[in-house]
C-alpha cells in the first residue's frame, strides 16, 4: 500500500484530477494519504476521524474514480449520515469532486417534503446521500431500490447511535447486496461501535489520524472562570474584538440556543440559532448565511453542528460546557481547519466545573485560564455538590386554590418515583 503526498501522485480518475485542481485541493490529509490507497484497492475500511480532517473527500474521491456507468441509473453508492446539514454537505462534496465525472447524485432527509426528493430519484441517480429514516420511508414506498449498491458508507457512526439509529442502520445494512465495498467512519470507538464495525466490514483496513481524545493540535484553547449571570456580558466583549470575525457558539439544549441569539441581536451583533426543532429551511438558511459573513454568529446545539463544515471559522465558544467530554473535541475541531489557526474559549461556571475536569482529563491537558474582570474564583474552585449541575427541577401539582411550584428531587428520589 502506498501513501501519496500529493494527489499528482494518487492513481485517479484524470476527471477527479482536474475537479481538484479547479479547487485548488493539491496536497491530500493525512487521513486522505492513508486512506486512499487501500480503497481503490476495493478493501474495506474503517476511518478513526474528528470532523474537519477530510475524511469526506477521503471516501468521495475513491468511490467516484471506481464508478462505472450504468444504463439506466441505478444506486451504486450509498451514503448514510446522523444529520440533514451532515448529508447535505456530503453531496456538496460529490458534487464538486465530481463535476467532471458526470454522475448524478440526490440527497434525501426528513423535516421536508418528500416530492422533489422522489421527482429526483425517479430520474435516475447513481450516489443516494441520506438519513436513515427518510431513506427507510422511502424504500419502504418502493421510491428506491438498493439492490445494485456496491459502495456503502456509513458516516459518524457513533452520532448515529447516539441519535438512536442502531436499529434503522441493521435494517437498511439488511437490504444491502452482501458482495459490496462497506466504509465506516467515527470520531470515537465505543464497544458498542465497534461491535456495529463488526457486523458490517469484512477485513478492514483499519485507519486513525489522531488518538481518540486528541484535540487539533492548531486551536488554542482558553477557560474562563465566570459566573452564569455574568455570561452575556462576557460574550459581547469577546465579540467585539477586531480578530473575532467568524463564531460558532455552542449551547447545551435548544432553548439556550434560542435566547443566546436573541440576545446577541437585540445587541446589534448579527446571529441565528440551528437546533432540532428548527425547520430544515430555516437551519439551511442559517448556515448559508453564516457561510457568507451574513450574520457574525451562528448559535448551535451539538447535534445540530454535525454538519458544518466551514473552513474559516475563527472562534468556537463554549457558552456551555458540554456534559460528554468527546462533544467538546468535536465542538472545537470545527475552527482551525483548511491548515489555518483557530481559537476556543469557554465559559465555566461552578455548576460546569466537573464537565471541565472531564474534559482535561479526556485531552490529557490542562487548558489555559484566562484571567478577566467577570472571574469567579468560586467557579473555578467548585467541588462535590457545588461542581455539578443542581437537580432538574419537576412541577407537582398542588390542590386547588394554590399555584403549582417547583420541587428539587435527589437523583435517588427520581429513580424511586419512576419505580413506583
Amino acid at each position: 500500500m502506498n501513501a501519496y503526498d500529493s494527489f499528482n501522485d494518487v492513481p485517479l480518475h484524470p476527471a477527479l484530477l482536474k475537479a481538484l485542481v479547479k479547487q485548488k485541493y493539491l496536497v491530500p490529509t493525512p487521513i486522505q494519504r492513508k486512506a486512499i490507497p487501500s480503497l481503490l484497492e476495493g478493501k474495506d475500511l474503517i476511518g478513526i476521524a474528528q470532523t474537519g480532517t477530510g475524511k469526506t473527500a477521503a471516501f468521495t474521491l475513491p468511490i467516484l474514480s471506481k464508478m462505472t456507468e450504468t444504463h439506466p441509473r441505478t444506486i451504486q453508492t450509498l451514503v448514510l449520515a446522523p444529520t440533514r446539514e451532515l448529508a447535505a454537505q456530503i453531496g456538496e462534496s460529490f458534487a464538486k469532486y465530481g463535476e467532471f465525472r458526470g454522475y448524478k447524485h440526490t440527497v434525501v432527509f426528513g423535516g421536508v417534503s418528500q416530492t422533489k426528493q422522489v421527482q429526483a430519484l425517479q430520474k435516475g441517480v447513481d450516489i443516494l446521500i441520506a438519513t436513515p429514516g427518510r431513506l427507510l420511508d422511502l424504500y419502504q414506498q418502493r421510491f428506491i431500490s438498493l439492490q445494485n449498491v456496491q459502495f456503502f458508507v456509513l458516516d459518524e457512526a457513533d452520532r448515529m447511535l447516539d441519535m438512536g439509529f442502531l436499529n434503522d442502520i441493521k435494517r437498511i445494512i439488511s437490504k444491502l447486496p452482501k458482495k459490496r465495498q462497506s466504509l465506516f467512519f467515527s470520531a470515537t470507538m465505543s464497544p458498542e461501535i465497534n461491535n456495529l464495525a463488526n457486523t458490517l466490514l469484512s477485513n478492514p483496513v483499519r485507519v486513525e489520524v489522531a488518538p481518540q481524545g486528541a484535540t487539533v493540535t492548531k486551536v488554542k484553547q482558553h477557560v474562563f472562570f465566570i459566573n452564569q449571570k455574568e455570561k452575556e456580558k462576557l460574550l459581547l466583549e469577546l465579540l467585539d474584538q477586531e480578530q473575532v470575525t467568524s463564531v460558532l457558539i455552542f449551547t447545551r439544549t435548544k432553548h439556550r440556543a434560542n435566547r443566546v441569539a436573541t440576545f446577541l441581536n437585540k445587541n446589534n451583533v448579527a446571529a441565528d440559532a440551528i437546533h432540532g426543532n428548527k425547520s430544515q429551511t430555516a437551519r439551511t438558511t442559517a448556515i448559508k448565511d453564516f457561510k457568507s459573513k451574513r450574520v457574525k454568529v451562528l448559535v448551535a446545539t451539538d447535534i445540530a453542528a454535525r454538519g458544518i463544515d466551514i473552513d474559516n471559522i475563527s472562534h468556537v465558544i463554549n457558552f456551555e460546557l458540554p456534559n460528554e467530554p468527546e462533544n467538546y473535541v468535536h465542538r472545537i475541531g470545527r475552527t482551525a481547519r483548511a491548515g489555518n489557526e483557530g481559537t476556543a474559549f469557554s465559559f465555566c461556571a461552578a455548576e460546569e466545573r466537573n464537565y471541565l475536569r472531564s474534559i482535561e482529563k479526556l485531552i490529557k491537558q490542562r487548558i489555559h485560564v484566562m484571567d478577566h474582570k467577570y472571574h469567579s474564583e468560586a467557579a473555578k474552585n467548585a467541588v462535590g455538590d457545588a461542581a455539578k449541575p443542581p437537580p432538574r427541577e419537576r412541577f407537582v401539582p398542588r390542590p386547588k386554590g394554590r399555584s403549582s411550584t417547583p420541587q428539587r428531587f435527589s437523583r435517588e428520589q427520581r429513580k424511586q418515583s419512576f419505580r413506583s
